[in-house]
């Protein structure tokens, strides 16, 4: 039996090692403490699971979706934009429901990407951008991101015939996995660029609920004309703990979005309804949810923080996102090398840099999604082993 050559050609797991050093730990009878997945740990709002609740008895619900979402979950994604970001989206045109914001950067590339056209994606970055378009049987160009630029990508490098060949340019602000974010120069940059180039801009906004420190997040439509290059993914994952019921959108161009849902309607049957009822609510009536969620976050990053300063590594904290960034400190070269040997040492679980980009070497990534307890832990055993003391 042959596989096909796209599956053949997708990356090996990186951290093969590490993910047999955890199981040996645990084997061992080692209590082993993750800070590498950035999936949330508090609960979906109880008011929210009221109202699927109430949405799974309706007989309506029972049967098949649109692929294109019910007209009322478009409509409250269009009023989620006009009141958290002033734009203006036509909920027939501009707005496709996804199952999560991973299913459309999944398929974008489909509608987009041709055998040898090339994908423009920045490194260190999200693996999806990636294998999408390898799916496609485009090509990838990756363009560094640098601490010293603010971690944002140099457009004007790009080289002449790079940008005849790219047809989509993919961006991420605010940042996974750097938690770096960008302000609204940057934005105009982009779009002047794309649509001197003829390319269509794939910003992924899944961040923008998660902020700190008064940050106010910024989606890449709020630029004048950017919607005439644009197609912007959200989610409610992270805003409203919802990562488990897959609720996604993207919008913006509505050449794109149309293409897009064609792809989707061949493709899978749209989110449950009663989930999406579940999304119209959150929407519609967020209350208080993200503040508190983001509350919680922040404490736990200042944690994260100050110990990681005391293992040596230096960062600034982040203002968005679920993750802190930290460079190695001197000496160390090898994230996988070092996220090993806190594994070794401490039983603590890190992502090392280098799974998201070459240019991730030299970082590791901590997820703050871990319940405080666990949190605690885990920083207790690393800070001891700052100080040199033995912890397993």
């Amino acid at each position: 039996m042959e596989l096909a050559q796209r599956v053949q050609q997708l990356p090996p797991y990186l951290f093969a090692r590490i993910s047999e050093m955890i199981a040996e730990k645990r084997a061992a009878g080692v209590d082993v403490i993750s800070l590498g997945i950035g999936d949330p740990d508090v609960p979906t709002p109880s008011y929210l699971i009221e109202v699927l609740k109430a949405a799974a008895d309706k007989p309506a619900n029972h049967r098949y979706p649109e692929s294109d979402g019910l007209p009322e979950l478009r409509q409250a994604i269009a009023r989620w934009y006009q009141t958290r970001h002033g734009v203006t989206l036509d909920p027939n045109k501009e707005v496709v429901p996804l199952i999560g914001s991973k299913e459309g950067i999944g398929h974008l590339p489909l509608c987009l990407i041709n055998p040898g056209d090339v994908s423009l994606i920045t490194d260190p970055g999200y693996p999806v951008y990636e294998i999408g378009t390898m799916f496609a049987g485009g090509e990838t160009v990756k363009l560094p991101l640098r601490e010293e630029d603010g971690w944002l990508p140099r457009l004007d490098e790009i080289p002449a015939d790079v940008a005849r060949r790219a047809k989509i340019l993919w961006l991420n602000y605010p940042n996974n996995p750097t938690g770096a974010v960008c302000d609204r120069a940057f934005f105009e940059q982009a779009v002047a660029w794309a649509k001197a180039n003829d390319v269509v801009i794939a910003h992924d906004l899944a961040y923008a609920d998660v902020v700190y420190d008064g940050y106010a997040p910024t989606s890449i439509l709020e630029v004048p004309g950017a919607i005439d290059v644009t197609i912007e993914f959200n989610s409610l994952s992270k805003a409203f703990n919802m990562t488990g019921w897959r609720v996604g959108m993207a919008v913006g161009n509505a050449t794109v979005i149309n293409a897009l849902t064609r792809v989707k309607t061949n493709l899978d049957s749209g989110i449950p309804q009663a989930i999406q009822e579940m999304a119209i609510a959150a929407l519609d009536d967020p209350r208080d949810t993200m503040a508190v969620h983001n509350a919680i976050y922040e404490r736990r990053r200042d944690r994260v923080v100050e110990v990681l300063r005391e293992l040596g590594l230096r960062l600034d904290p982040p203002k968005a996102s679920l993750y802190v960034w930290a460079r190695l400190p001197e000496g160390q070269r090898s994230s996988a090398e070092f996220a090993a040997g806190l594994i070794d040492a401490t039983g603590v679980v890190v992502t090392p840099g280098m799974s998201y980009g070459q240019a991730g070497e030299g970082y590791i990534r901590i997820s703050l999604t871990v319940p405080d307890d666990r949190l605690e832990e885990a920083l207790k055993r690393l800070s001891a082993y700052a100080r040199g003391e033995k912890v397993l």
